[in-house]
């Protein structure tokens, strides 16, 4: 009896080192992820603050290559709108704008391109670089798209070179086909910018059928 009472009591406890070592495991795991789950929450935020200090007026070209070719030049405007928590880009070319908004959804970095064939790509940034000043947006959804090959965007690469230089390129499907239009814009310094103006003209923008 003293024989089976020792066993069943050192059963007991290596059940219960045991039971320990897996709670150990899971606390210690837990916060050992904690630095890389809060690392990837701030990504998204610590960007969209360097996006913001693009409010400003903006000039440079355009080029495609792909399925479509052709080159020119481009303004363009940034300014915060809704209390700070977006940004809005104006592409305007011959006096038509083309309008992104900017804004953060949570932990994730998200965009609406609001296009000149009358859809609207949401975009999600997948890959954010902080130390170089890139991020990739990847397509999510699209509003009142006409067809599964009606022109539209369906990407974004952003590049911040330095504060006076920038690079945004659009992923651009149409008719099956892919194109690439890298814009390449320099801040320029005026006294006074009208946010969203533009009069009528055709939009020669990317979102424009082949």
């Amino acid at each position: 009896m003293i024989r089976l009472h020792n066993l069943e009591r050192s059963s007991g406890l290596s059940h219960n080192k045991r039971a320990l070592g897996r709670i150990a495991f899971v606390i210690f795991g837990s916060v050992a992820l904690m630095p890389i789950c809060q690392g990837e929450e701030s990504s998204g935020a610590s960007m969209f603050a360097q996006l913001k200090s693009l409010a400003g007026d903006w000039k440079g070209t355009f080029e495609w290559t792909g399925a479509r070719t052709g080159k020119g030049s481009m303004n363009a405007s940034y300014y915060l709108t809704g209390n700070g928590s977006a940004l809005v880009e104006n592409l305007i070319m011959e006096g038509a704008p083309i309008m992104t908004s900017v804004y953060l959804d949570g932990v994730d970095l998200r965009m609406t391109h609001y296009c000149g064939a009358q859809n609207q790509p949401r975009l999600k940034a997948g890959r954010v670089d902080l130390a170089h000043g890139t991020v990739d947006f990847g397509f999510v959804d699209i509003t009142n798209l006409k067809s599964a090959d009606a022109p539209h965007v369906h990407g974004l690469e952003l590049r911040l070179i330095d504060s006076n230089h920038i690079t945004v390129t659009f992923l651009f499907q149409s008719g099956g086909k892919e194109s690439r239009e890298r814009i390449a814009l320099d801040r320029v310094e005026t006294k006074s910018s009208e946010k969203g103006s533009g009069g009528g003209g055709r939009s020669a923008f990317h979102c424009a059928p082949l």
